[in-house]
């Protein structure tokens, strides 16, 4: 297991993207609200997209965006035989009161990595919910993905609990930890998803699961296998799927591998919009969808604007341009 802890720093010009960040997302999703957050969801973003990099890069981005002095701390667990590729990142607020958790996706480069994301499992991979009183079927490669971390993510928060720093767990913060945020690109949305529902589903994590405020995911394939029992409507309601027009992850796991779906409210780009979708993205029915999305990666872009779907379109730097308010500097500054 490797831990890495990173103070951020300052806040140079023409920076920060949103002034007083940690006010904003405090005040995010009040108890009831079931919109989406454009300001959350812009930062969320950012931070999966960069959680493909090291700490000290996500740190950057972080304090750009506007959590200036915050504290960040880096879990990876890497086991290639076992196919686990378990890489978390935790943002805390300068004040404690925000806490910002994003898990990287798939690794382009990792081959194992990728036979990971291939393994659906059994019908015996279940996630227990509600103490549990009722189980769910997972996907196998993404639940051991979680479960690699899961303690000492669990530790951690419990500091942030006890109004302490991530990074120096004797120097206390002005406040405990009063809002959660789960965020994930690919392989790190449905990370993120099945890491809410074992907050949500063990009376243990209870204290931890009552700050969740939301749970953000982009190109997030399907990681449960069948439709949640009523016990997790609540955490339904706090979940915000974003996906690209022509992104063909969201489509998997194709259908010959087992029947998954999608939960949560799903938010489609279309005509430049981020749009509520009354209707989930479905499995690919078969596996030769995936040759032609990625061939379609390679051709020109009027030729993948026809393609039902391209590679392309996953990649993390789209979503992050598609989510910035246009009256809003980028991460870089311009």
């Amino acid at each position: 297991m490797i831990l890495e802890r990173v103070l951020g720093g300052a806040c140079p010009q023409p920076f920060p993207v949103y002034p007083q960040l940690a006010e904003t997302l405090a005040a995010a999703h009040p108890e009831g609200t079931l919109e989406p957050d454009g300001t959350a969801a812009h930062v969320l973003m950012t931070c999966a997209g960069y959680a493909y990099a090291d700490a000290d890069t996500v740190s950057t981005m972080m304090t750009r965006l506007g959590l200036e002095r915050h504290a960040c701390v880096r879990l990876t667990q890497t086991v290639d035989a076992m196919f686990i590729f378990s890489t978390v990142f935790l943002i805390q607020s300068r004040c404690g009161r925000i806490v910002i958790l994003s898990y990287r996706g798939t690794e382009p480069g990792a081959l194992a990595n990728w036979l990971g994301d291939a393994e659906v499992g059994l019908e015996a991979d279940t996630l227990p919910l509600a103490d549990g009183a009722e189980k769910v079927r997972v996907h196998a490669g993404f639940h051991r993905n979680v479960r690699a971390t899961l303690l000492p993510v669990i530790g951690q928060l419990a500091v942030a609990l006890q109004g302490r720093s991530l990074v120096d767990h004797d120097t206390h913060v002005e406040h405990p930890l009063e809002a959660l945020y789960v965020t994930g690109h690919s392989l790190g949305g449905a990370m993120a998803l099945l890491l809410a529902l074992t907050l949500s589903g063990s009376s243990i994590h209870r204290s931890i699961a009552h700050r969740l405020r939301a749970v953000y995911t982009f190109g997030q394939p399907m990681a449960i296998a069948g439709p949640l029992p009523h016990a997790t409507d609540a955490i339904e309601r706090k979940l915000f799927r974003y996906v690209t027009a022509h992104d063909p992850i969201p489509a998997l796991p194709p259908k010959p591998w087992g029947p998954f779906v999608h939960v949560g409210q799903e938010y489609r780009l279309a005509d430049g919009r981020w749009q509520r979708s009354e209707f989930p993205v479905a499995q690919l029915s078969s596996m030769r969808e995936i040759p032609r999305a990625v061939l379609a990666f390679f051709a020109s872009e009027k030729r993948r604007a026809s393609s039902r779907y391209t590679l392309a379109d996953h990649g993390p730097h789209h979503y992050i341009a598609a989510l910035r308010p246009k009256n809003r500097v980028t991460e870089f500054g311009d």
